[in-house]
């Protein structure tokens, strides 16, 4: 049997269904809560907890009253009082000449300031390299003594050959041109009657901590590890050019060949030379002396006397470059990367204080000065291409 619906009991089922709906939204009034109401509820239970969180942890950990570590500045005070004979033997340099440099490089040493604290003065990290280039202590020993710690001690090292290379160099290290390059000219003449000479060029070893790689490729002949630094100088001692880098066991004349100086003076007819030691080939532009096999004439061993004088400004650059900046004769404590940085910036202040008559003390503590000869008096010339021409040159 068959049961029909019935549309009215169907409508009136319907209309109960809606009435139950419209009385449950009236009964439960979170269904209709504003979401920024919401929002802020859920933010104001984050707050809570976050707050729980920060004073669980505090009531746990060591309570701290700074955050960075108290440092006397007693060292650094003191330099102010310090006498001009007790300055220039802890930095190298005369008052005048400090604040000459932390002049020229303030703008590439200046630090940010911030609201967190002041940065390190820029005289501060001046004297903080100088002290280590003219010393040669570790950067522990620095940090120590200048109350800065070692990792700022390395940074300020690094920045600070960084700026010098970059700012001072293009000034105080360049062949002499023009009148310049006659003066050099004239000062070999007049010093040691070596004629057309426009500087004497050589080469030494910087001792470096044996690197991690290749460490057997810096190993030299002498039995330790170094890095070439090969420098041409002028009649002042002063450095004209420089290149540095290659490992020590490198011969120089292998340094030369991949030098700019080799590329730049090659095939340039010039009536100027160099003056080289034996270990260089000869060349037009190079000059080195005769070989002694005992049969020299009084000509040949006459050049080679005057030759010998000349060229020895180089090695009177080199040991005065060594004696001023105490780093470079002990083996420098840094990364590899980093040596050559540091040489140049020893061989540019060197420069700075040889133009600005600086002086320089042996280890004994005797001033060094250099010999000239008196004024007026000229020394009777050479004659290096005559003596020579007949040497055929490659």
């Amino acid at each position: 049997m068959s049961v029909e619906p019935n549309y009215l009991t169907t409508t009136a089922a319907c209309q109960c269904i809606n009435i139950s709906a419209e009385n449950i939204q009236s009964m439960h009034p979170f269904h209709r809560v504003d979401p920024d109401r919401r929002r802020i509820s859920r933010r104001r239970r984050a707050q809570i907890l976050l707050m729980a969180f920060c004073g669980a942890v505090a009531a746990t950990s060591v309570q701290r009253n700074v955050w960075v570590r108290s440092r006397s500045q007693d060292w650094w005070d003191s330099v102010r009082g310090f006498t001009d004979t007790e300055f220039i033997n802890n930095f190298r340099v005369r008052r005048e000449t400090f604040e000459w440099t932390c002049q020229r490089l303030s703008v590439s040493l200046a630090w940010q300031d911030t609201n967190l604290r002041r940065p390190i003065s820029v005289s501060k990290r001046v004297g903080v390299r100088l002290y280590w280039l003219a010393t040669g202590s570790c950067y522990r020993t620095i940090s120590n003594l200048s109350r800065i710690a070692k990792s700022t001690v390395c940074l300020i090292v690094q920045e600070f050959c960084k700026a010098v290379r970059h700012v001072l160099m293009p000034e105080y290290i360049k062949l002499p041109q023009g009148g310049h390059l006659q003066e050099v000219i004239e000062g070999f003449r007049q010093r040691w009657g070596f004629p057309q000479c426009a500087g004497a060029i050589d080469g030494t070893h910087i001792p470096i901590i044996a690197p991690e790689d290749n460490h057997a490729d810096y190993f030299n002949r002498k039995g330790w590890h170094s890095v070439v630094l090969q420098g041409v100088i002028d009649h002042q001692f002063c450095f004209t050019n420089i290149y540095t880098g290659w490992p020590g066991s490198v011969h120089d004349a292998r340094v030369l060949r991949n030098s700019k100086i080799n590329t730049m003076i090659m095939g340039v007819q010039v009536p100027i030379m160099l003056l080289g030691d034996p270990v260089y080939p000869l060349r037009n532009w190079l000059l080195k002396g005769y070989s002694d096999t005992g049969t020299l004439t009084d000509a040949q061993r006459y050049f080679n006397m005057h030759h010998s004088q000349a060229r020895m400004t180089v090695d009177c650059a080199f040991s005065r470059l060594e004696m001023r900046w105490r780093c470079l004769g002990k083996c420098l404590d840094v990364d590899i990367s980093a040596v050559p940085t540091i040489i140049s910036a020893c061989c540019i202040l060197h420069n700075v204080c040889e133009k600005h008559g600086e002086a320089i003390e042996e280890y004994g503590g005797a001033v060094l000065h250099d010999e000239t000869v008196s004024e007026g008096e000229v020394l009777p010339d050479v004659q290096p291409i005559g003596l020579r021409s007949h040497c055929r040159l490659k």
